[in-house]
């Protein structure tokens, strides 16, 4: 292993062409870094800027014969891995690097369980025993947080969650304890705890083995948390290094600042989130001058002609800007920062547009032959919700508590086993087919992946377009077009995007189609699943403005589903904990995360990381594992990793209690 104070990786002028002459797209160009064994490097920037292709690259996993590595090194470990063959690079991928890709369902292998997969890597690094290796896996899985473990380790990729499929890579990466880890976007699909835990786990594996982290997200609470030095990458440059305090205290270039601005929080629910103004420019430009020119506010004529130098602000922090040359004098900046203020909202008694009561959906356990039922999933147990009319109600808990699939039995996309969905004043759950058909166009859903919820085969008019036809909307072919475009036009969609297919679109132009599909139809209520979770900061603030302007101009209600607490901060007025299907804690936004009572709600807002790194903040660590809801445990269901749990909480489960402020809570300690 390299002693902490020598570079263990260090990248020279690493370029990536995709396609040929004259014009190829310039994926990565020139970049250059260094990290040191021990150390965590962190890669931010938006969607496009080349952060993933620099790692694929560091293992010579370019996609071919369309990408080529054109120059430049990866000296790792005194060695240039770019000079060893396809076989030789065997060696070093999985045991001396390891990857987490960021997409876990198209990595993992669908026709092998869990356990081969994990054990597969080990039996190919190591010398271990059948029986070591078993328990190696059963180590692993456990250490990152995998509910039943010995039940899952037998399950495929499909019969997992995304949160758990991401848990699975991150086993598989670190099962031979590598000098480098390779971590692109490891913690997008979980859940604040397991974030933590996570997070805790890479760093407890980083200073028992001394192994380096190149850390790839767009995550800035992540980044704040673990790295030690910190470089933002821009349409396939790196345009600013520093090491994590400074770059949070002294961020200098327009872009970054702007990355910071962009994040949600509750001090700004009264204004419109900073967004970055356009897209990330074609990677096959010819570049004359900053590649930020173009999106950027306090840009001049020289920052359109000449291509800015690096520049030194302290010993450890480098930008690339002209503002900061020696010898310039920059011009002062003719744009102003608008800050556009939104409407606060009256204070009254709002109308109830959705009432859930008593809502169960019970999943069964077939096994054999004969599918003979031998357990019960308890995925949503008795929840009570209400959402206002023009409001938003957060649906906030940990992977597998229940939260997608209370949202989905709401809009009846799954029949629920009991309990009454009223909305309007109308009973859904009993109404006939035709009637809800109907009813279809006052309640949409947004999709957490809108990829996989659009026909790849349509354009993006068919796709808006579907819904109006089934719902008889607009039935004059003209009076649609124009319709669509009107709706393309409200989320930010150029026109002459008409008749493009969804591939063609980055993720959060896809999930703008999204909104638009389910605004074609004008609903009343929209049950948005993570919509932003796999979102840029930036382009996160744009959908951010976006659900909000649509909820004042249009009186939409949001369902709002997510783990993103700076999200719920800024844009919900109510706030639902659930845990293993059921509600611990309900109330308005402001007394929920300001002053949260019940003991799961104060550990899940203790992790979720803060942007500063100076914050000091701790976190709560939650003992045990996450109970299955195949098996709850008796009396209340968070009883066996609560660190306030008397002897009441093992009995019997409490009831729900109204307090002072006008929350609700289920909690013995109450």
């Amino acid at each position: 292993m390299s002693n902490p104070s020598n570079v263990l990786l260090s990248v020279r002028d690493l370029s990536v062409h995709f396609g040929g002459k004259p014009d190829p797209v310039r994926a990565v160009d020139k970049v250059s870094f260094e990290i040191k064994a021990g150390q965590t490097f962190a890669l931010l920037g938006e969607s496009g800027c080349g952060k993933s292709m620099t790692a694929l690259s560091l293992l010579q996993l370019v996609p071919t014969p369309a990408g080529k590595i054109v120059s430049g090194s990866v000296v790792f470990d005194g060695e240039d891995l770019l000079l060893r063959s396809e076989l030789s690079m065997r060696k070093i991928r999985g045991k001396r690097i390891s990857m987490i890709f960021q997409e876990p369902m198209t990595s993992l292998n669908p026709v092998m369980t869990v356990g081969q997969q994990v054990s597969e890597v080990i039996i190919e690094h190591t010398e271990k025993t059948s029986a070591e290796v078993k328990s190696r896996v059963i180590e692993l899985l456990e250490s990152v947080g995998l509910p039943d473990v010995h039940q899952r380790i037998d399950d495929y990729p499909h019969q997992l969650s995304g949160g758990m499929k991401q848990r699975i890579m991150i086993a598989l990466a670190l099962a031979v304890e590598p000098d480098l880890l390779i971590a692109d976007e490891p913690t997008t699909a979980l859940d604040v705890t397991i974030q933590a835990q996570v997070l805790d786990l890479l760093q407890a594996i980083q200073k028992k083995t001394n192994m380096a982290i190149l850390l790839i997200t767009h995550d800035l609470g992540v980044v704040a948390k673990i790295a030690d030095h910190i470089a933002i990458m821009y349409a396939g440059q790196i345009i600013e290094q520093a090491t994590g305090k400074s770059l949070y205290s002294s961020a200098s270039h327009p872009y970054t600042k702007k990355l910071y601005a962009s994040i949600p929080s509750q001090n700004k629910r009264g204004e419109k989130l900073d967004t970055i103004e356009g897209t990330v420019p074609l990677l096959n430009t010819h570049f004359t001058g900053c590649r930020f020119a173009d999106r950027c506010d306090v840009g001049w004529i020289r920052c359109h002609e000449q291509l800015p130098g690096w520049n030194e602000i302290d010993e450890h922090h480098t930008v690339r800007c002209h503002r900061f040359t020696p010898g310039i004098e920059a011009p002062l900046s003719t744009k102003k920062t608008i800050r556009n203020k939104q409407s606060v909202e009256a204070i009254k008694q709002a109308k109830a547009l959705l009432n859930v009561s008593n809502l169960k959906v019970h999943f069964p356990v077939r096994r054999g032959l004969f599918k003979k039922i031998v357990a019960t999933v308890y995925a949503v147990d008795g929840i009570n919700l209400r959402i206002d009319e023009g409001k938003t109600l957060a649906l906030v808990g940990e992977s597998g508590c229940g939260k997608t699939t209370a949202g989905k039995s709401i809009i009846q996309l799954i029949k629920p086993t009991e309990g009454s969905v009223t909305f309007n004043e109308t009973e859904i759950t009993t109404i006939s087919k035709n009637l809800l058909q109907k009813l279809r166009s006052k309640i949409q859903i947004i999709f957490q992946d809108p990829f996989s919820s659009m026909n790849p085969r349509m354009t993006v008019k068919n796709i808006i377009e579907e819904g109006m036809g089934a719902q008889n909307k607009k039935s004059n072919f003209e009076q649609r077009e124009k319709e669509i475009l009107a709706l393309l036009n409200h989320v930010g969609i150029a026109e002459n995007s008409l008749h493009r297919l969804p591939h063609e679109f980055s993720g959060g132009q896809r999930q703008r189609i999204a909104i638009a599909r389910a605004l074609a139809v004008s609903p009343k209520l929209i049950v948005a699943d993570e919509p932003t979770s796999a979102l840029d900061v930036s382009i996160q603030a744009q959908i951010l403005n976006l659900l909000k302007e649509l909820q004042q101009t249009f009186g939409i209600s949001y369902l709002f589903i997510t783990h993103n607490m700076s999200v719920v901060e800024y844009l919900a007025h109510d706030v639902a904990v659930m845990y293993l299907g059921r509600i611990v804690e309900k109330g308005t936004v402001s007394d929920i995360l300001q002053n949260a009572k019940h003991p799961y709600t104060r550990a899940l807002l203790s992790a979720v990381p803060e942007v500063d790194p100076t914050s000091g903040k701790t976190s709560i660590k939650l003992e045990g594992e996450l109970a299955s809801p195949m098996n709850p445990p008796k009396g209340c269901y968070f009883n066996t990793r609560c660190p306030d749990a008397i002897s009441e909480c093992r009995e019997t489960y409490p009831e729900v209690k109204i307090l002072e402020d006008g929350r609700e809570i289920n909690c013995h300690l109450y």
